[in-house]
């Protein structure tokens, strides 16, 4: 039951971020000045009392001070995979009404589009980042267990000194050698380097152990009886044989690269506006009379929630069976 709570968690967000397009009503960047922090709007499936086809009411705004919103008689009827201004989109409206599923943020941004956005940044930084760490940590603890040496000295010391340091403070000071104005691919590339610079250390010295038991292996002296490099040892016989657990461990740090990159765009120095990201979408909710008065900006932070609580129940049920076939 777990796993598949988490397999439906993780596919229904990613098909967000692949189909960001097409399901999210409108672009991201759609500012409406005239419905500032618009409540969610609400589908109706009954009129009269009768079931009848889906539909929205228009809301006008009666209190632009404190921001409040009145349903009128005004309906629209809610149409699926239709043209509208912003392309072939699932959901769609025509005008006067507006389709907000949760509500508009104070610039009047359509809040479920931008989630929708978000999503594909958060979980390709995420990735990338796993990617990126898990091969560096591979390759360099392999490496540094199998030749063993003043190589494995140098470079165990190295993976020290990076654990010594407290992460969060070592990624603000990576993030601080970077301008502050750049653009939005340079600094989605410095946010994966930062996070990937600081997540392979620990895997490094995990591998290390693991090639250091793999390399004493009958596999691995026939491999070298056969003439086969050190190279070729490592990356044939040796390291295949870690994948397992690389696969557990993937599924277990990706989490942490998903709320790393939203603690930095959270603090105003991740992902920039107008690109969403959960944790710049997030920085608008640090004002709890905010939150009180309009509880649909948090809802950046219950997707967060969602999907890290799914890749570690997939972890921990990973987990689990790699320990079951150990046993085995």
């Amino acid at each position: 039951m777990g796993l598949r709570f988490a397999y439906t968690v993780i596919f229904i967000f990613v098909l967000f971020a692949l189909l960001a397009d097409f399901i999210a009503p409108y672009p991201y960047a759609l500012q409406n000045r005239q419905v500032p922090y618009h409540p969610p709007t609400r589908i109706h499936f009954f009129k009269d009392g009768r079931p009848t086809l889906p539909y929205v009411h228009k809301y006008e705004l009666k209190d632009p001070l404190f921001k409040v919103y009145e349903k009128t008689n005004t309906t629209c009827r809610l149409e699926f995979f239709r043209k509208t201004p912003y392309g072939f989109k699932l959901l769609s409206v025509a005008e006067p009404c507006h389709l907000y599923l949760l509500g508009t943020d104070k610039l009047g941004r359509d809040i479920f589009s931008r989630l929708v956005y978000g999503a594909r940044v958060s979980l390709t930084i995420g990735l990338v980042g796993v990617l990126t760490t898990f091969i560096l940590g591979s390759v360099i603890g392999g490496i540094s267990g199998l030749l063993g040496g003043r190589v494995d000295s140098i470079l165990m010391r190295l993976v020290e000194v990076l654990l010594s340091i407290p992460t969060f403070y070592l990624m603000l000071s990576l993030r601080s050698v970077f301008p502050l104005n750049m653009g939005s691919f340079e600094l989605f590339l410095a946010i994966v380097f930062i996070l990937s610079f600081v997540g392979w250390a620990g895997l490094a010295r995990v591998v290390r152990g693991m090639v250091l038991s793999l390399r004493e292996k009958e596999f691995v002296y026939a491999a070298r009886t056969y003439g086969a490099g050190t190279f070729r040892i490592l990356f044939k016989h040796i390291l295949p044989n870690t994948y397992y657990y690389l696969i557990v461990s993937a599924t277990l740090s990706f989490p942490g690269f998903i709320l790393g990159e939203s603690a930095l765009s959270l603090l105003g120095l991740g992902v920039s506006e107008p690109v969403p990201s959960w944790g710049n979408m997030l920085s608008e909710a640090r004002n709890i009379p905010l939150i009180s008065a309009y509880p649909w900006l948090l809802t950046p932070g219950v997707a967060l929630f969602l999907v890290v609580f799914a890749f570690n129940l997939l972890g921990d049920q990973l987990l689990r069976k790699s320990n079951e076939r150990v046993k085995g």
